[in-house]
């Protein structure tokens, strides 16, 4: 697991063109550790969204 294919994998789960299950596979990743780096990442309140 690479942090660039993680990142990949987050990128595709919030823009919903995988599911967690499925970006966790791109990711190489466990679902687990994919939803701590979402949380991780998690924009803080006032940021702009990319889907805004």
């Amino acid at each position: 697991m690479t942090s660039k294919s993680v990142a990949t994998a987050l990128t595709l789960y919030r823009s919903r063109t995988l599911t967690l299950e499925q970006a966790a596979t791109v990711g190489g990743c466990s679902t687990a550790q994919l939803e701590e780096s979402a949380r991780a990442f998690a924009p803080t309140p006032g940021e702009a969204h990319a889907d805004d």
